[in-house]
């Protein structure tokens, strides 16, 4: 029963966007609204061979949904925060900042493997210029490969090598065990049958034995929230990467619903909107955004309400991870907004300018136009 009006939320078709958009939809529908996701098919979403950051537009997954939203064809759209550029249309607001989820990073093995575990010259797949940086910073021995694609996607890239390996095995066991029939001295390696063996894989296992192994990676790193909302959590081994140490992407774990500045916007805070992760999010990409860095640099900057204060903390990387300027704050909640500015502008007077900087001059000689590091297809 219509009850409060239908609102038509924009939304990237992949798994784990979808599911997001689900979690606004519910929060939505519990204060009596009916709610449509409608499914836009974006530049950025269809460009599954390049690196994030060779994509070649800023927000490339935000701004065609963004557009819909402005063209009047839908009422508002769901983001991942992390990647909204930090400059939004005049007539586009922020309408909703739903409860944030986990921000931090994780650390995704086939075995369980910790990253203080993983061997000297260890392969690790991810795309983001500031996760590679911080490895790098964390562990100059490890291997730091591209590694790009849905959630699902990437895990089974991780588990292909030995999931492929062991079935080979298998099925030359299964040779060897026909061959034996009737040898009470054969000792088969294996209990079970191959075809008994791949019954019992999950869906996530029996995709990797059909992936291609182009890079054989020993970990990959995903942001928690991503892993936890796509679902696949409960079935990987992996570490809770440190936000001390990993400090998270600006917005990261954080949803934003953006609608024009209106009554429907003002409806839609009204009802969903959490204050604590609207400030948090606010403060980090309000330094990133004096900072410039967008997603030229290797930034993390993650941001937690304490009180009358909001603790700020910030590391600037080069690319490889060798130097940095780092940083924390307390930050009056009441002032927030101008005291991230300061905050800023603080860090770029001891270094964090230059860097980044650096990093620009760096990704225009690559011919580079970088975007968010999360900007990927993630249905993930």
């Amino acid at each position: 029963m219509r009850t409060r009006g239908t609102l038509r939320l924009a939304t990237r078709g992949s798994a784990l966007a979808r599911r997001q958009a689900s979690l606004v939809r519910d929060a939505l529908e519990e204060r009596r609204y009916e709610v449509e996701l409608v499914t836009v098919d974006t530049t950025g979403d269809q460009i599954r061979d390049e690196l994030i950051h060779r994509l070649g537009k800023t927000g490339a997954f935000v701004r065609e949904l963004d557009e819909r939203v402005l063209e009047g064809d839908l009422d508002a759209a769901v983001h991942s925060m992390k990647d909204m550029p930090t400059e939004q249309p005049e007539e586009l607001v922020t309408a909703a900042v739903p409860e944030r989820g986990r921000p931090g990073d994780a650390l995704i093995t086939p075995d369980g493997t910790t990253l203080e575990e993983l061997p000297a010259g260890a392969t690790v797949g991810t795309s983001s210029l500031r996760r590679r940086a911080q490895l790098l910073s964390e562990r100059p021995d490890l291997e730091v490969e591209p590694l790009r694609g849905n959630v699902d996607t990437r895990i089974e890239k991780l588990l292909a090598p030995a999931l492929q390996e062991e079935h080979q095995e298998r099925t030359e066991a299964d040779k060897e065990r026909k061959g034996n029939t009737g040898n009470d001295d054969f000792d088969p390696e294996y209990d079970r049958t191959t075809d008994e063996w791949f019954d019992d894989l999950s869906e996530l296992e029996k995709g990797a034995l059909g992936r291609e192994v182009e890079t054989a990676y020993d970990a990959i790193v995903l942001a928690q929230a991503g892993l936890e909302r796509s679902g696949l959590a409960h079935y990987v081994d992996y570490q809770e990467l440190p936000t001390s140490t990993f400090v998270p992407a600006p917005g990261q774990g954080a949803l934003a619903v953006t609608a024009p500045d209106g009554e429907t916007a003002r409806d839609i805070q009204t009802a969903i909107d959490h204050p604590r992760s609207r400030v948090e999010t606010t403060v980090e990409r309000t330094i990133l955004a004096e900072l410039g860095g967008g997603c030229i640099a290797p930034v993390g900057i993650y941001a937690v309400v304490q009180g009358e204060y909001v603790h700020a903390t910030v590391s600037v990387f080069d690319r490889d991870g060798e130097e940095s300027v780092t940083g924390s704050r307390d930050l009056p909640i009441e002032t927030h907004a101008e005291a991230a500015r300061e905050f800023a502008r603080d860090l770029a007077d001891r270094g964090a300018a230059a860097l980044i900087e650096e990093a620009r001059e760096d990704a225009e000689g690559d011919g580079d136009e970088s975007v968010s590091e999360e900007d990927k297809p993630e249905g993930k």
